[in-house]
């Protein structure tokens, strides 16, 4: 009889609970006294609750996703490795894809309309272009679609929303490993080729500096693919629009005479960073201060700024 009578209280007590959390706002500062008390009693301190789906303190909201780390690296590793599992030559397309399209810029740049006229090494300049360029469109077309692509773990676990953000990331680089290391392997072996040099060794500065903006960029992108989802309509174009802005398929010698295109390109950057991979990998070259100090003030920015977007809208994210 008495156990009886403690699983009904119990269970008016936690239906009381729900209705106060239900309609009052988060925190158990929201609950009466007595049923504070109440509650406090039977289940010990509440002061660290709070309503499911609320927009934790940026200390905590660290916290928290620290703690994912080992969900972010399953997660990651996941798509990497299932991505191509139901095509023939499976992971293998992860090099093949970008290998065809810089067979295809060659030839259409290289040899139909001979863009390439002055250059020493064009196949390595299409090589290092097309290769790294696609590391950062990934990011930028893959944020766009980032909330509404994981919408149902969304709604269905609680954890920070910007754990996706990051595994998306991670997978781009797993991914992208193979097709770097057959970059490097072709830049050697095809002619002119391009001698291995002291400079290479910052190469993982270089891509360590792409993808913190490669991350700002998804967090920025989901935010606003979030926020206005018909954006999605038009990444092939801004895909594209950046593939030309970036000096990817052609040297940017080619608007010497139109200062405000390249003033635009110059300042974009993927260039940067891309004109920068040229330098260390082809010229052998150190790039600039005022080089490092861009591409370190464009990382950084878009990841403080991408970030702080994301997380003040987190509440969103899942909804109808």
């Amino acid at each position: 009889m008495t156990s009886s009578s403690q699983r009904t209280e119990s269970r008016g007590l936690r239906t009381q609970w729900r209705r106060a959390w239900s309609t009052r706002k988060a925190g158990a500062s929201a609950l009466s006294a007595p049923l504070r008390r109440d509650l406090e009693t039977k289940y010990g301190d509440l002061s660290h609750l709070r309503r499911v789906g609320t927009r934790p303190p940026l200390r905590e909201y660290f916290t928290e996703l620290l703690d994912r780390r080992h969900f972010i690296w399953a997660g990651a590793r996941g798509e990497a490795l299932t991505r191509y599992s139901n095509e023939r030559l499976g992971a293998a397309w992860y090099v093949l894809r970008p290998l065809l399209d810089a067979a295809f810029y060659w030839l259409v740049f290289g040899l139909i309309l001979n863009v390439s006229r002055g250059m020493d090494n064009f196949i390595a300049f299409i090589l290092i272009g097309v290769f790294m360029f696609q590391l950062s469109s990934r990011a930028i077309t893959g944020g766009v679609t980032l909330v509404r692509g994981s919408k149902a773990m969304i709604r269905a676990f609680a954890f920070p929303r910007a754990a996706v953000g990051v595994s998306t990331v991670v997978r781009d680089v797993m991914s992208s490993m193979p097709a770097i290391a057959v970059m490097f392997v072709l830049i050697i072996a095809i002619p002119p080729h391009e001698a291995p040099n002291v400079t290479w060794a910052l190469f993982p500065i270089l891509f360590v500096l792409q993808l913190t903006m490669n991350l700002g960029f998804v967090f920025f992108f989901g935010w606003m693919g979030a926020l206005v989802p018909d954006i999605a309509q038009a990444m092939s174009f801004v895909s594209r629009f950046l593939m030309y802005a970036s000096a990817v398929i052609f040297p940017i010698e080619r608007f010497l005479d139109h200062p405000v295109l390249l003033t635009i390109i110059q300042a974009n950057p993927i260039y940067v960073v891309l004109d920068m991979y040229r330098m260390t990998l082809m010229d052998g070259a150190v790039p600039p201060v005022a080089n490092w100090l861009q591409l370190a003030a464009w990382a950084i920015g878009a990841l403080v700024v991408g970030f702080m977007l994301f997380w003040w809208n987190e509440e969103r994210y899942g909804r109808e």
